[in-house]
């Protein structure tokens, strides 16, 4: 069964997702804002952010958000999060009631903190709010278009809807998985970007295997703190939205956010950094949402603290290191130890 599917978000996941598809039978448009970047896509068949993939020529692009959504029955939005809110309240009166809506972004909003699927239910009509999912994993645009195999996971409320959302994306170099757990996933999704980024400086600073895998071990330790605390299912950090994704992105070289880490550790400021970047580096936003919601909560994030100080307060990044390196001793498990009689 073909499905009409509006893509809102030209970047090259956004691009990847649509050609996926595409490719997959569906009818799809994307949208984006810059009139250059349509014309990229619907004359020359290419998309910068994805230089050496030639594009579909049955996959068109618009910069009017209606034409795109018009006769779609699936939404799926992929912008930067700092711009959900201002999308969602674009397609408010654009969308069916059965319209089903596929968040691809993350991050957390900086003045509210909310997860990207609670700013979409923030602005649109409740008959929707069932109606919405999200999409994460360890997942690179670069790889996908590449079609190396490649596994995911959709969330939402609605196990029928959420299986049907599944079946759009299948492929056979496309695996997708359901869960119901929207909380873990969005905040696997979201945090690990700041991991990521401690990942780069890590490197940066010429600091080894030892330290990365440190800051992955710890850093899921973090991620599981939050979402204890939010209501979140465990067990989902131990999955492709949570360990998964923060693997492949504090490793990856097309980790985005792992790169910008790259070079606030080999000197360059923040702005620098950002400077040299063609693409957003959601871990920057997140770090500062992340780190103002931890303090509200009472709760130990040190990870996400440091990288907060080194972005924002111009800490020297390899004081951070040493200021984790020397925390109060603590146990690894403290959930465990404290209900032991060890």
């Amino acid at each position: 069964m073909s499905d009409k599917i509006a893509v809102i978000g030209g970047g090259s996941w956004g691009t990847a997702l649509a050609v996926l598809l595409h490719d997959n039978g569906h009818d799809v448009c994307l949208r984006d804002i810059s009139q250059e970047k349509v014309d990229e896509i619907n004359q020359e068949h290419i998309n910068s952010y994805l230089p050496d993939f030639k594009l579909p020529e049955g996959l068109t692009a618009t910069t009017d958000l209606e034409e795109a959504v018009a006769g779609a029955n699936v939404v799926l939005v992929v912008v930067p999060s700092h711009v959900v809110r201002t999308v969602a309240q674009e397609l408010k009166g654009l969308l069916d009631e059965d319209t089903i809506i596929v968040s691809a972004s993350k991050g957390i909003e900086e003045e509210t903190h909310l997860r990207m699927s609670e700013v979409l239910m923030d602005e649109l009509d409740s008959k929707l709010h069932d109606n919405i999912f999200v999409l994460s994993g360890p997942t690179h645009a670069e790889e996908v278009v590449l079609e190396l195999p490649t596994t995911i996971v959709v969330a939402g409320k609605n196990r029928k809807l959420a299986e049907r959302v599944q079946d759009l994306f299948m492929s056979d170099y496309f695996r997708v998985y359901t869960n119901p757990d929207l909380v873990g996933v969005e905040l696997g999704a979201a945090v690990k970007n700041i991991i990521a980024i401690a990942a780069g400086i890590s490197d940066g600073l010429g600091y080894g295997d030892n330290t990365l895998a440190a800051l992955v071990t710890r850093g899921i330790a973090e991620i599981k703190r939050l979402g204890a605390e939010l209501g979140a299912d465990p067990i989902t950090f131990s999955g492709l939205a949570g360990l998964g994704d923060l693997i492949v992105t504090c490793a990856s070289q097309h980790s985005r956010n792992r790169r910008l880490g790259y070079k606030i550790g080999s000197g360059l400021t923040l702005e620098e950094a950002l400077d040299e970047m063609q693409m957003v580096a959601e871990g920057v936003r997140t770090a500062k949402a992340v780190s103002a919601f931890a303090k509200e909560l009472d709760l130990e994030m040190p990870i996400t603290s440091e990288i907060y100080q080194i972005l924002f307060e111009d800490k020297d990044p390899k004081q951070a290191v040493n200021d984790l390196m020397l925390r109060g001793a603590k146990h690894e498990l403290e959930e465990i130890v404290e209900n032991s009689c060890w």
